[in-house]
């Protein structure tokens, strides 16, 4: 089949692999993505998380995390230039609609939209969202929010890294929170969200990972092995210690924990079970990183890359 320019460029957008490169591996799938980004990473030319798209990073990504710790919305909001996602009206929109969710529990965006305004019930929040992009004048967009909520003992905590721009949910099992052990388990749940927007894991434990996606890595590690030349009987071994590795890298409970790599994140939080007197386990996190996935319009990028080129 023929393999496009436009195929070409995205495939060298997701992977940073090189122009004939990226031919060559689409030639080689027939035009398949998913396995022309796999035969690249099995010829060492691309990484194997990098996501494809340019990002829009303007807006801002919030938490809001009730008084009793049992109730906690992750929330991204995105306007038109980083210098409104500044602006003291801006932000005062993202916490009224960050309340609405506390308040509402609504069932996704859309149905956010439609309910009444709950510090304003005689108009609708699409209303008011339409009211905030006048006086502010640009286009908002309420994108996404996770809500999470803890019906027996545990807690909900966060934070948000770069003023907005990456931001972390995260909800822990525990024993009953009481003045003794507040602290202690306050600072665990806020060093698994700093740890979380740093070393960005996928899953909480290796129990989550769909079984299509260890089987892909596994079919990259072989492949890999088979180019090197190893040995067909040692290949299944080098297969187990690299997906030990994969593991590693994705689930956060066997992450190295980023303020002290001796330790993974699992023996932190056996050591504050320790410490408070009964289990402390991570049962979730949301992690949103600000215009994740979201295109900029092509004029956008070719006037960044006029001016990178000084014309």
């Amino acid at each position: 089949m023929a393999i496009t320019a436009a195929q070409i460029n995205e495939l060298r957008k997701a992977t940073g692999a090189g122009m004939l490169d990226c031919k060559k591996a689409l030639e080689q799938t027939e035009g398949d993505f998913e396995k022309a980004v796999d035969f690249l990473r099995t010829k060492g030319l691309a990484a194997a998380a990098k996501k494809a798209g340019r990002a829009a990073t303007e807006g801002m990504v919030a938490a809001f995390i009730s008084d009793d710790l049992k109730i906690g919305v992750l929330l991204e909001i995105n306007s038109e230039t980083d210098f409104v996602a500044k602006n003291e009206k801006f932000q005062a929109f993202v916490a009224s609609i960050g309340a609405h969710i506390l308040a509402t529990s609504p069932a996704d965006v859309d149905a956010m939209l439609a309910q009444p305004f709950c510090a304003e019930p005689s108009k609708t929040v699409q209303a008011y969202l339409s009211e905030s992009i006048s006086i502010i004048g640009e286009n908002l967009q309420i994108r996404r929010f996770a809500k999470y909520d803890v019906p027996g003992d545990g807690q909900i905590g966060a934070y948000i890294h770069a003023g907005g721009k990456i931001g972390v949910m995260v909800q822990i099992s525990s024993p009953a929170v009481t003045p003794a052990n507040r602290d202690a388990l306050q600072g665990f749940v806020k060093d698994v969200a700093m740890h979380a927007a740093a070393a960005a894991p996928a899953f909480v434990s290796r129990d989550q990972v769909p079984v299509d996606v260890l089987d892909r890595e596994k079919e990259v590690y072989r492949a890999k092995a088979k180019e090197s030349g190893k040995p067909d009987a040692i290949i299944e071994k080098i297969i187990g210690g690299q997906i030990n590795k994969f593991y590693a890298d994705i689930c956060i409970l066997e992450q190295a924990f980023v303020k002290d790599t001796d330790k993974t994140i699992q023996q932190v939080a056996t050591e504050c079970g320790k410490a408070v007197g009964g289990s402390v386990a991570v049962t979730r996190f949301e992690r949103f990183v600000l215009g994740e996935g979201l295109q900029k319009k092509e004029s956008d990028f070719a006037a960044e890359v006029a001016a990178a080129a000084g014309l």
